[in-house]
């Protein structure tokens, strides 16, 4: 095993939290506690790899940042809502309905070569994207990834409604994910099991972890 393994194990036997360490804005929901086993599946398969890259797609974090590069991991972030709530890449049809010009983001962005990347934390994302962009990102996101490397994603429950908060999601420890809300992004679709093995259907494994809220974790192996 590498020294980055080694520095990862250290890792996962010290630490802990007890409570949610970040600030809550005014009229923002305070910051929660959510074990992740799909977490702890997801950095098993990083480590040991030499000099791991991992893309976390969320908003920029540097609780993550700071935890993954102190693991000796090499990380990337896409502010992937972020950059889809850009005007520049809307275009009208000829119909005069407005589209999200796919190909031009693209050209401006996931700026990475096939087989770059370990490890992707995709988080909720999916629910939250315009639905004919999700499976475009996904096959981009197929292509990125190395053979053997690790999607973490987490989708919401029918139960979650229209109005489920978009939240930040903060490494905390081994199993341990904060979850702080973030913008007022709507949920666009829930995607049932059927719909994320489908999602997801050219990569080599999916496996499910169920919570007791209205997230589930799937950790998809290319």
């Amino acid at each position: 095993m590498s020294s980055v393994g080694h520095s990862m194990l250290r890792w996962f036997r010290g630490a802990g939290v007890s409570e949610p360490v970040s600030a809550t804005a005014p009229g923002q929901a305070p910051p929660v506690l959510r074990h992740s086993a799909g977490l702890v599946e997801f950095m098993r398969l990083v480590d040991g790899k030499e000099k791991p890259s991992i893309l976390d797609l969320g908003q920029t974090s540097p609780v993550n940042i700071s935890c993954l590069t102190e693991l000796g991991v090499r990380v990337y972030n896409e502010d992937l809502l972020r950059a889809f709530q850009e005007k520049s890449y809307m275009v009208r049809r000829p119909d005069g309905v407005d589209h999200f010009d796919l190909d031009a983001f693209f050209a401006e962005n996931f700026a990475y070569g096939d087989g770059q990347l370990d490890g992707i934390l995709f988080w909720d994302i999916a629910g939250y994207l315009p639905e004919p962009v999700v499976k475009p990102i996904v096959e981009r996101i197929h292509k990125m990834l190395k053979p053997g490397g690790a999607i973490l994603a987490l989708f919401h429950t029918k139960d979650a409604g229209p109005d489920a908060p978009y939240f930040r999601y903060h490494i905390r420890s081994s199993d341990t994910l904060e979850l702080v809300q973030g913008p007022n992004f709507r949920l666009q679709r829930v995607f049932n099991t059927r719909h994320v093995e489908n999602l997801f259907r050219s990569f080599a494994s999916i496996k499910f972890f169920l919570g007791r809220d209205h997230l589930r974790e799937v950790l998809v192996v290319r």
